[in-house]
Parts: C-alpha cells; structure tokens; sequence
C-alpha cells in the first residue's frame, strides 16, 4: 500500500504485495523503503528530512502529526523493520516535526488567501503527483508566462510589446508564486495593462467602423494568431484591427449579397445598393464588437483571468490535464446529466467563438451526421426565424438559445473545420441515453457470405449499477447473436469512441483472445503492472477487422492494439489512430480531495499514468497504426495528440510475455488484396486529394478583395460538397437488423426510426463497404489459416 499526502489531499492507492509510506508537504519528504511482507531479510528502515522547516505549514500541522503518529506506530508493529539502533532517529524525527510544528503555528503572519491556496495546492499536485511533471523552475515560468499572454489576447491586438516588455520582470518569478516562494502578482499587473488597453481598442473598433470598407482593394489578413506578434506601437495595432474588422465585415457583406441573390425571385423584391449592404454589413460588425466588450466588462472578471492563469499553468504539463473552477465543474456536469431538452452537443469557447466539443450519442446533433468536434456555431435560429449571431457570445448564453421545447427546429449556422459554411436544422429532444448509446449489430449480407457488424461508441459502464449497461457485456451478447446467425466473420467499428472504461476493454479483448496480458500501466514509479484477461476461453475465433479513425482513443487504443499484437484481426482506417495513452483523474483542491472531486476551491483533473502495449511501446503521441489505410476528410487536419506540443512523449517499456493467435492470417495477402481494390478504386484516391486540399485552404491567410474571397469560398464549398459525395457508396450494400433484433423497437416509433435512419446510413458507408471486402479476404483464408 502506499500513503501519499500532498499538502492535504491524502491518496490511498493498492500498488503491490510490497508495503511503502510516503508523505509530502510542501517541498518536504518523509519516505520509508519498502519492506516485503514477512521478509526477515528486510534490515533497515530509511527516514529522510527534507527542508523541515517548510515541510509542515499551519493549515496541514493537524493532519501531519496524525499521519507521522500512525505511521510510526504500524511500522513499530511490523516485524523485523526497525532495529534497536533505529529508534533513536526515529523519536528524534518526530520530535523535531513535533517541535516545528507548534512553532510554525506562531510564526505564521496571515493565513493564504483563495488564490494562493489554489495556486500551491496545484502546484504540489503537479510535483509530487502528475505521472511526468516538468520541473517548476524558471524555464517552465517563462513557458507560462508566454502562454498566458497569448490566451489574454488571443488575436494579440489589444496589448503591444512595450506592455509585454514591461511585465517581463514576472516572466521567471512565476514558478515562485507557484511554490509558494512569493506573492500573486503576475496576473494582477496584466489585468491592469489589458484593462487600459482594452478601452483603447474600444474606441479603436468604434471609430474604425464608421468609415466604409474598400472591398476592392486587394490585400491580406493573417489569422495564424501563432505566427504573428504583437504589434509594435499604436499604428501597427490600429492597422491590425483594421484588417481583422474589415474581414468580420466582408463575411456578412458576402452573405447579404447571396440574399440579395436569393430575394429577387421573392415577390416584392426590392434591389438593394452596395453601399446599403456594406452599411449593414459593418453595423452587424459592430454589434457583434459592442456584445463581446459588453461580455469583457460585465461577465469577464478577476476570478476568470486567475482561473485562466491556473488553466495555463496545468496544459503546460500535458494536454490533458485540465483546471475546473467550481462554476464551471457543475456546468460540465449539467451538461452532461442529458436532463434538458436540447440538441445533444457539448459546447465551449475557443478565441471568442462558440465550438463543438463533442457530441452525445444518439442526440439530435450527432443523428443528423452533419455536425462535428470543432465546427464552430456562428448563428442560432428558432425555426424560421431571423438567425442570431452568437459570435461572442458564453457558452451559457448560446445554450440558452439553441435549449428549448421539445420537438421544436433550431438551425445551426456552423464554420465547418474545413472552413465552409453550413446550416443546420435540427429537432430539439430530451438528451438521454438510449439504444444509440450502446453497443449494436448488423449483419452484411456479401456475394461470399454474411459479416456481422457491431458499432460500439464507446467504452462505456456503469458503476453504480451492477445490472446496469457494461461495454464488454453487451458486445459479448451482440457477438452470441451474431454466431446465432452464423456469420461468417465480424467488424468492430470504434470510428469516433474515444474510449471510457478501462475494465470493460480488457474484458473485451478476452471475448476474441485466449487468456493473457491485454495492456500494461505504468505509473510514476515507473514500475508497469499488467492487466490480464483471466478467461481461458474464447467467444469468437473467425476473421475480425477492427475500424478506427483519427478521433479512435484512449481504451479504443487499447483494443485495437491488442488485436494487432496478437495478431488476432486486421486494423483498418486512418493512418494512425488519436494517441492518447495517458490516465485522468478528477480530483478536488480541498482536503480529502481523492474522495470528493467537487471542491469549493476547483478539481483538477491530473494525468497519473499511461498505457504501454503488450509489444512494449506506448500508445501515447503515435496511436495505433492501421493495417490497411483508407484515406479520410480529417487525415491531413491537426487534430491528433501529436499535433499538440505539450503532448507527453512516445517511450516503450520491456514486452509482455504473450503468445500470439495460433490461426494468425497472413496480413501481407491481405493487404495486397485491399491494396489491389484501392489502385482501382479512384474514390479514395479523390477523398485523399480533396482532404489534403482542403487542409491548405484552411491556413488562415484570407484575401478582403470580394472577388478573391468569394472564389476561394466558393471552391471550398463546391470541394466539401464533392467530399460528402464521394464517401457514400454508389451502390447501395445489404445491411439489415438481425431477426432478433426484429422486434426491439415495437411500441416505439421513435426509436425505430432512429434504428432504421442508422441501417440506412451504414448501406451507403464507403469505408464499411472496404472493411466487409477485407474481412471478405479473410473468409477465404480461413481454411488454409485452419489447417495450418
């Protein structure tokens, strides 16, 4: 067992048969090594004292001696693990925190405030807790301090370099606020600076807005706010926004000229001049301005930029590691009880706009297929009404406006991540789980036989329920009924589940593999554990072909990896899969934290360990590889774990000790096969080119000449439309319900559309049409693989 406590929070976590005690406070370490249980052999134990004078602070003395005193009485009750000749230093050691205890209670002038307990509280969890925490010294301080800067201006046109040259006094002190070493002050001289200026570009866009645009004049805006620095002086920043207003104003002019177009088959047309609409144009801008500085002033307060600086702090560690203030935990959990009626996405902010997070399973938003992570709402409209633009808006006001009444329209106006522009109607529903949300199948029916499809969308359980939904239990019950149909092999779609519960996918894999190890763990202590499948026997032993995707993670990862390395079935997809190979847990800022992850004071949710393959490397920043590679719309967009730099790095660890599938195919014939297919198929070949197109187009470099801009957006529209063509099948495949299946949804209409809508969707699904030719391959090896 091992006892950690850092600062208040203690963790209590089963490791190994082996019995080990640690406890942090502040910078400080008491460590006892590790004693075998019943090893007489065991002939010290080791005491170390690091920095006593900082190791007990007031708030935690109570808790410090309770845990030193029952330390020290269970290791007195272990046998063979203090010699006489110790207990000197032991009584010495306990004294000494005794001492320094009481005496800190004297010595301490005020008591720290909110932000300094959030502040240190962190800090100790990264250090002593985040699986690889980078050191919290002036480099990490000047990597925060960059980072900070550019998430107060994102678009890096408010502040100048003269401010930022006048806050870098901060830029290595922040690892001592950190620490606890001195006073919050960073963010408070920020916020100073950006409030001046702040009402300096207030008056900026005002005065900018009131003369017209030349949309003729042919010049460039960049809004690679990474690849840009922050203007110079006061010209260059008015220059800056110039550009950025007469872009926000050239989009809404381009979109009043399209109605204009669409109006004049409208009886009482009326035509409208250009000056009129560019008029409009700019005074639609300035609303959308007005709102986002009325948000800054009004809703926009010390609280948010601190709790912004925390954030900052936590994502320099890795990406998943994530800072929650209270507000904002309860809201995420709100949107994610499904209690309302609404269109099933989770939403957030993302440089003033309101994104696609991710969508609930079987909700409005993710049904309608045309919605997805990382589009970004531009404008919300109640049935037929006028659309409202929402740029600048919360995420609790945008909510406000697309919950409503149940089967009532919304449209969504969204900015696609390949830059084009779609609206969007849905019909608002009460967002629960339903059958969407768990595991289901399918059967394919193929001039060489039957393949059992099952699409799992995630790896999900219920914990507070054992007869509840387990991932790995109802896949095993969709597998039984397909062997009822004697099917003559499957497919397992993990296309977009980003992964859940870590039990249920070692379970999962056992349903295909004999007995033995699935994936190992690794925590800080660097000492791997294997999690095995225990079940000697084996549901299904026929052709297997795994689907995975750019957005595959986590436990989908997992899966499929362990597939690959027992050789057990073919991985087919995009190139690699997400690669998130790391472990998140909520924990709360107050005491007992492991217990409550609500905390007055905010949760952060710490990355503890990672996943490594049986074969030995990670899954974490490389993902899996498929087998066979069918190119996609997203393959070329940076959307992977490796595309962000605060990623944790690939490693490997020492291979398992596994035996692969003993009737393994020979995947070199098999991807032949499909290679073949592909050379003759020019569909994907067009996918692959249009995909890679559409990633140039999306550099963020936009021409404010009309002509320029509405060609270039009228190639990205016609580019899109063709990509959303070319992935739906020409001929239609058999795909129908299994006969067991034929009367689940009697009594409810509802979700017997849905079903149908989702076997109507899977007749037209290019990249299931290849994977059912692949796992067609596999049949007709099966009796050579078999009698091997």
């Amino acid at each position: 067992m091992v006892l950690r406590v850092v600062g208040s929070n203690p963790i209590i976590h089963p490791l190994s048969p082996d019995f080990q005690v640690r406890i942090f406070t502040g910078s400080g370490l008491f460590h006892s090594a590790p004693a075998a249980r019943g090893d007489a052999n065991f002939p010290f134990m080791e005491i170390m004292v690091n920095q006593v004078l900082i190791l007990i602070g007031g708030d935690n003395i109570p808790l410090v001696l309770s845990l030193i005193l029952i330390v020290m009485l269970n290791v007195f009750k272990l046998k063979h693990m203090i010699s006489k000749k110790n207990l000197p230093i032991v009584f010495l050691i306990l004294a000494a925190g005794v001492f320094v205890a009481f005496k800190t209670l004297g010595i301490r002038e005020k008591p720290p405030t909110k932000y300094e307990k959030i502040l240190h509280n962190v800090g100790e969890m990264l250090e002593e807790i985040h699986y690889s925490p980078k050191q919290i010294d002036d480099k990490f301080s000047k990597e925060v301090f960059s980072k900070y800067l550019a998430d107060v201006d994102v678009e890096k046109n408010v502040l100048m370099q003269p401010d930022i040259a006048s806050l870098r006094k901060y830029e290595t002190r922040i690892d001592d606020e950190i620490l606890g070493k001195a006073p919050i002050e960073f963010v408070p001289a920020v916020e100073d600076i950006y409030k001046k200026r702040l009402a300096e570009t207030e008056s900026l866009y005002k005065d900018i807005l009131s003369k017209p645009f030349d949309f003729t004049k042919d010049e460039y805006v960049n809004q690679d706010y990474d690849k840009i620095d922050f203007p110079k002086d006061e010209a260059e920043r008015r220059e800056a926004w110039r550009k950025r207003l007469k872009y926000l104003a050239l989009e809404r002019y381009s979109d009043l000229l399209d109605q204009q177009v669409a109006a004049k088959v409208k009886p009482g047309y009326v035509e409208r001049t250009n000056a009129d609409m560019e008029k409009e144009a700019r005074e639609k801008t300035l609303k959308v301005m007005d709102r986002f500085y009325e948000r800054l002033h009004r809703k926009v307060d010390d609280d948010d930029r601190f709790n912004m600086f925390v954030q900052t702090i936590v994502q320099c560690m890795d990406p998943h590691t994530d800072y929650f203030p209270p507000v904002e935990k309860r809201y995420f959990d709100e949107q994610m009880s499904g209690h309302f009626f609404g269109i099933g996405a989770s939403l957030r902010e993302d440089d003033g706009n309101i994104k696609i997070s991710s969508l609930i399973t079987g909700s409005p938003a993710w049904k309608s297929g045309q919605i997805g992570q990382g589009d970004i709402i531009t404008k919300v409209a109640q049935g037929s009404q006028e659309p409202v633009d929402i740029t600048a808006y919360l995420v609790e006001d945008a909510v406000k406006l697309i919950r409503g009444t149940k089967g009532t329209e919304v449209r969504l106006t969204l900015k696609k991540v390949d830059g084009s522009v779609k609206v969007v109607s849905l019909i608002r529903d009460e967002i629960v789980q339903d059958e969407a949300t768990f595991a289901k199948s399918a059967i394919v029916s193929t001039e060489k036989g039957k393949i059992g499809y099952i699409f799992l969308p995630e790896f999900y359980a219920d914990f507070d329920n054992q007869k509840g939904h387990q991932s790995s239990t109802d896949v095993a019950r969709e597998v039984i009924k397909l062997k009822e149909q004697k099917v003559d092999g499957i497919v397992i779609d993990l296309r977009n589940n980003g992964g859940g519960s870590l039990r249920d996918v070692v379970e999962m894999v056992g349903l295909f593999v004999d007995q033995g190890p699935v994936v190992q763990v690794r925590d800080r202590d660097g000492k791997p554990q294997i999690l095995p499948d225990h079940d000697r026997s084996v549901l299904y032993d026929g052709p297997l072909a795994v689907m995975v995707n750019e957005l595959s993670a986590s436990a989908s990862e997992i899966f499929a990896a362990a597939i690959q390395d027992y050789k057990r079935g073919v991985i087919i997809g995009s190139t690699s899969t997400y690669g998130k190979g790391t472990v998140q847990r909520n924990i709360g800022l107050d005491k007992l934290g492991f217990l409550d992850a609500n905390s007055e004071l905010g949760t952060i949710k710490l990355t503890l360990q990672k996943f490594y393959r049986i074969s030995g490397g990670s899954t974490q920043l490389r993902g899996v590889y498929s087998d066979i590679v069918l190119p996609d719309a997203y393959e070329y967009f940076k959307i992977r774990e490796k595309d962000n730099p605060d990623a944790l790095p690939w490693d490997e660890i020492q291979k398992a000790d596994y035996t692969p599938w003993k009737y393994a195919y020979d995947l070199n014939v098999i991807k032949g096969m499909s290679n073949d297919r592909l050379r003759s198929n020019s569909v994907f070949s067009k996918i692959r080119s249009d995909a890679e197109w559409l990633n140039k187009e999306s550099e963020k470099v936009y021409s404010l000449n009309l002509d320029k801009y509405r060609e270039d957006q009228k190639q990205v529209k016609m580019t899109n439309k063709e990509l959303e063509g070319l992935s739906k099948l020409s001929k239609e495949m058999d795909v129908q319900a299994l006969p067991q299946d034929a009367n689940k949804y009697d009594g409810d209409k509802d979700k017997a559309d849905r079903f149908q809508q989702w076997l109507k969707s899977l007749r037209t699904d290019i990249w299931l049409g290849e994977s059912v030719n692949v796992v067609d391959d596999m049949v007709s090896q099966k009796s050579l693989v078999y009698n091997k």
